[in-house]
């Protein structure tokens, strides 16, 4: 019974949609500045991070709250023989674990990509000392920007945008390292700041300072780039060798099986 009833607010659910009776996009729409409080500082960061700058966050938020709605009016229809409000609250709750794993998912997807962008990072701030030492360090990062990895091009904008509103404090800085949170990356943060409020007699002396670490760091992620290739062959050889192994044994049992019926 329960599952036919369910089936058939979802058909009917469906079929409104479809038909525009029932427009989830126009509520969404004509409740937007209630259900933006909802969306997290950090999302639409994540997001660019993971699809790039032509990606739309309020698109994809809004797809967020389509499928939670969603799955309240799911729930409520396979209890509406039976209707109370514990049954409400269940409903509310199972439709917003549904909204907010958009976010952890989203968010996830970042954190598994730090050991990427930490290999990343010295190869980009070596393109931006050759900048500095032609232009400021705004100037700088605003041109980095084209060349630079994907995913650091949502913190750059957020850095320049701060800089560019008048933003003259370490803050900025500190927020990309946050943002970024691999090795070396509050330090380097630090220097580049450092490198923007040096006097010009004194930037030759910092951008060598500036260069050094980051030989150092790519110094770092060749060793771990030659790490990892190591421990992959030694993986694939161990492998190799279990199965070779698995093998002279099995037709080792094999030979002796027949010895013995013989």
């Amino acid at each position: 019974m329960y599952l036919e009833v369910l089936a058939l607010g979802v058909i009917v659910f469906f079929i409104m949609s479809y038909t525009g009776r029932i427009n989830t996009s126009k509520f969404i729409a004509d409740n937007q500045v209630y259900l933006k409080k909802l969306k997290e500082d950090d999302w639409d960061f994540y997001v660019r991070a993971k699809y790039g700058e032509n990606a739309d966050p309020d698109l994809l938020f809004g797809k967020r709250i389509r499928n939670g709605l969603l799955v309240i009016v799911v729930v409520l229809v396979f209890f509406i023989t039976e209707l109370n409000y514990i049954y409400i609250l269940c409903a509310l709750l199972a439709g917003f674990a549904i909204f907010k794993y958009g976010y952890i998912s989203m968010k996830s997807y970042y954190t598994k990509h730090l050991h990427e962008i930490d290999i990343l990072l010295p190869y980009y701030l070596k393109g931006l000392e050759i900048l500095i030492q032609h232009y400021t360090v705004p100037v700088a990062l605003a041109k980095s920007i084209n060349d630079a990895p994907e995913i650091f091009k949502p913190g750059l904008k957020q850095l320049i945008e701060s800089i560019n509103a008048g933003d003259s404090s370490i803050d900025p800085y500190m927020q990309f390292a946050r943002d970024y949170p691999v090795r070396d990356s509050m330090r380097m943060m630090r220097l580049l700041y450092r490198l923007s409020l040096g006097r010009q007699e004194r930037k030759q002396e910092q951008l060598v300072t500036f260069s050094r670490s980051i030989s150092s760091l790519q110094l770092k992620a060749r060793e771990t780039k030659y790490k990892e290739r190591l421990e992959k062959m030694e993986g694939k050889t161990m492998s190799m060798l279990v199965t070779t192994g698995l093998g002279v044994m099995v037709l080792l049992i094999f030979a002796i099986m027949m010895m013995i019926n013989i």
